[in-house]
């Protein structure tokens, strides 16, 4: 019996043309020259994103230390949502390399989402010069920790107004833009407008084996390129892995079928007795009192999933089909419903 994994949009093999493409792409030493593969890929991405610039890294950790190491200077306080990425899976480094103190907003707008009031009393001053400096906003879309939950247009405009009244600049984690905008049926630019920086991936959802960029103002991104370094992300003929995500981008539109079969999937759960929580794209939450043993008896029946907080998730990709899902629901049902 094949495994059918769904632990996350990150386990997927690159396709024939990404391989020819990365077999044959154009490369040169991009610490010494500059690589004309990363340098269209960054060109196509800054145009994707409405930005005048952006930088190649090898992952997206690495994309969203260099914005706040950019943003932030020792001491400073940044905002997040509760659970962001860049608060509970960068290991720190927010506040290890970047020296930033993280406080955490409460999702008091829906998963993944604070309101603009909650921006707004938090940046208030604290007190004397001896007190924190609030300087920074960090948002997510879609919101991994809240089951990739999307922030709308109109939202996030007003988010990033009420960081821009409180004199913070705002960072924009979007490893699944892509998705956000694949769900709202709008351009990544939509969902970019007024952020000083943000951060897309190429590997969750678009199938390429590794890769992120950092993009914003041309300023930025000549700053970027040091930071960069500095972390030890310098990479010599960087266009083989640059020509899969030139790939990647082109792979785009199969993410809205990604988001009908995670429906799909969460539609059947339920049907069975599962307590699913709704997606917004392509993850699928499910609360269980005991997620590590739900996942082995998912294993056990051929399906891979992961613990993930109070539950379980599920992730859709390009790797899994329609009869991949029909596979999933019918090893699920031999599975005990989760309590």
């Amino acid at each position: 019996m094949r495994s059918i994994d769904l632990r996350s949009d990150t386990v997927t093999r690159p396709s024939p043309a990404m391989r020819e493409a990365m077999a044959t792409a154009d490369v040169g030493d991009d610490v010494l020259d500059g690589d004309p593969t990363l340098a269209a890929l960054q060109d196509r991405v800054a145009d994707l994103l409405g930005v005048e610039a952006a930088l190649w890294t090898p992952t997206g950790c690495m994309a969203n230390t260099i914005a706040l190491m950019h943003h932030l200077t020792r001491g400073d306080r940044f905002l997040a949502p509760a659970s962001a990425h860049v608060l509970e899976a960068e290991l720190g480094t927010s506040a290890w390399l970047a020296g930033g103190l993280p406080v955490a907003l409460e999702h008091d707008a829906g998963a993944g989402r604070p309101t603009p009031a909650a921006v707004t009393a938090a940046a208030a001053p604290a007190g004397p010069y001896f007190a924190l400096r609030t300087t920074l906003l960090c948002l997510e879309n879609t919101h991994n920790g809240a089951g990739g939950s999307v922030t709308p247009v109109a939202e996030h405009r007003a988010l990033v107004g009420a960081a821009r009244d409180a004199g913070l600049a705002v960072h924009l984690d979007g490893a699944r833009l892509w998705h956000a905008a694949a769900a709202l049926d709008v351009p990544p630019s939509a969902l970019t407008e007024g952020v000083d920086t943000v951060s897309v991936c190429l590997s969750k959802g678009l199938g390429a084996p590794m890769g992120s960029l950092v993009a914003g103002s041309a300023a930025f991104v000549d700053e970027a390129w040091r930071l960069r370094k500095m972390l030890g992300g310098g990479v010599r003929q960087g266009g083989v892995v640059g020509a899969a995500g030139l790939v990647a981008l082109d792979q785009r539109d199969g993410l809205a079928a990604d988001h009908a079969r995670a429906a799909r999937l969460a539609d059947g759960l339920t049907a069975l007795g599962w307590p699913v929580i709704a997606p917004d794209t392509n993850i699928v939450l499910v609360p269980a009192g005991d997620p590590a043993g739900v996942v082995a008896a998912l294993a056990a029946a051929g399906v891979r999933a992961v613990p993930f907080g109070p539950g379980v998730r599920f992730v859709t990709h390009r790797d899994v089909g329609d009869d991949d899902i029909d596979a999933v629901l019918e090893r699920a049902a031999s599975v005990d419903v989760p309590a």
